[in-house]
């Protein structure tokens, strides 16, 4: 029998009640399960944040710096590729010594080098910084998912996840709040700065919260696993395989459909309807607004109807909506068809730390989210370039309406990918 066939084998209800955190059994969380998902929300807003004051910095950074268009956009790309990398090292060292530790030390690790980033007098010194920066980032999705799913009941656990997701959002929405005022006032450096900031609220934290029970029960039961033996484990059989790779399509195809729609979202309807960048900023909002409530309605909907159909409905409606959207012509269709499109597009975030959580053992589990995750998020990381390819020849809404054509991949991995809503961790 096979580690996924395990895990569907036992159920849901079955065993003691995690009482210290929250665990799998009982309806309501623990004050711990609400402090674990908080600060797991936090650390992944920082994510979110990055991702927006950057954008909003660029072309200050270009003008003080000197840097040319190429120079300017790799900063995104040096910044992912240190995601993909620290996202990797970041989940074995969770696995090995603690979620709570590895997600402050992520959180501080990012702080840090986004403060030194204002330091920065050249190009190479600010890649050197976004680099680890981005190392620190690649940290956050994973153990803090993993975290929530292991401290919230079971019956609730996409919500949890889905709470985690929204804290991306939430870090779009406070860069966009504060990045205009303090460009102005203190230039690009002095956002940067307030990157820091995240390292004193990080410490706070970890002197509140313990590890899960999950995992200091799993440690107790046997010593951590090697490097080469954690990402074996993800590949161990056919089952397992085809699920990790199942989840890899979910993750790079998300990916892949936000970094395109929302990098080029603003151009697009400033070319083809001739809005404004203040016109443009608010559609974009209400974009980001409908993700937000996608996110939200998604975990509600994945602990009733199960993670299969929940994925499969917004897949559907995301295809549907995507197509639709470049079609429209109208303000106020654009307006609220963006915000439909952004639900269904980016709603299925929520989904994916419920999802990994319930796919994986507690001794690979944070290595199995944060693996596959940025992995999927430097799939996404090509979207801009293969847009901007394809409306140079055929157009922006030729582009934006081909998007809908990768969702049916997202589809067909959920045939390889086994229902486990409300599973007992194993």
């Amino acid at each position: 029998m096979t580690q996924l066939d395990e895990m569907a084998a036992t159920p849901s209800a079955a065993g003691p009640v995690d009482s210290a955190d929250g665990g799998d059994g009982g309806d309501k969380p623990s004050r711990y399960a609400k402090k674990a998902v908080f600060a797991s929300s936090l650390g992944y807003a920082m994510d979110g944040f990055d991702l927006l004051i950057l954008s909003f910095a660029l072309s200050a950074i270009s003008a003080d710096l000197g840097l040319d268009k190429a120079q300017g956009g790799s900063l995104a790309t040096i910044t992912l590729i240190g995601a993909v990398v620290g996202g990797l090292g970041f989940g074995m060292l969770a696995d090995r010594i603690g979620r709570v530790k590895v997600l402050t030390y992520s959180v501080i690790f990012f702080a840090v080098f986004t403060g030194l980033s204002a330091l920065a007098t050249s190009y190479g010194e600010l890649s050197a910084f976004r680099f680890l920066a981005g190392v620190g980032i690649g940290g956050e999705f994973g153990i803090g998912m993993t975290l929530a799913a292991e401290a919230w009941p079971s019956k609730k656990r996409a919500r949890a996840t889905s709470l985690v997701a929204l804290g991306f959002q939430a870090g779009v929405l406070a860069a966009a709040l504060i990045s205009a005022p303090v460009l102005a006032a203190w230039g690009w450096q002095g956002l940067f700065l307030i990157g820091a900031v995240p390292a004193v609220v990080a410490i706070a934290l970890r002197s509140r919260l313990h590890e899960p029970e999950h995992f200091t029960r799993s440690r107790s039961e046997g010593a951590a696993l090697s490097t080469l033996a954690s990402l074996k484990l993800l590949v161990k059989d056919g089952p397992t395989a085809r699920a990790s790779f199942g989840v890899l399509v979910l993750t790079s195809v998300q990916n892949f459909g936000y970094y395109g729609i929302m990098t080029w979202l603003p151009t697009y309807l400033s070319e083809r309807f001739g809005y404004s960048l203040t016109k443009s900023s608010g559609w974009t909002a209400v974009t980001v607004v409908g993700m937000a409530l996608g996110i939200l309605l998604f975990g509600e909907l994945a602990d009733r109807l199960g993670r299969r159909r929940t994925f499969w409905l917004f897949q559907v409606g995301a295809a549907v909506s995507v197509l639709a959207y470049s079609q429209l012509v109208s303000p106020w269709a654009l307006l609220v068809g963006g915000a439909v499109m952004g639900l269904f597009a980016n709603g299925m975030t929520g989904g994916y730390g419920a999802l990994m959580a319930e796919l994986y053992p507690t001794q690979v589990r944070a290595t199995a989210q944060n693996t596959l995750f940025n992995i999927g998020r430097a799939v996404g990381g090509f979207a801009p370039v293969v847009v901007a390819l394809c409306a140079d020849r055929w157009g922006f809404a030729v582009a934006i309406g081909l998007l809908s054509a990768i969702y049916v991949a997202d589809i067909l991995a959920m045939f390889v990918i086994p229902e486990r809503k409300g599973a007992r961790l194993a």
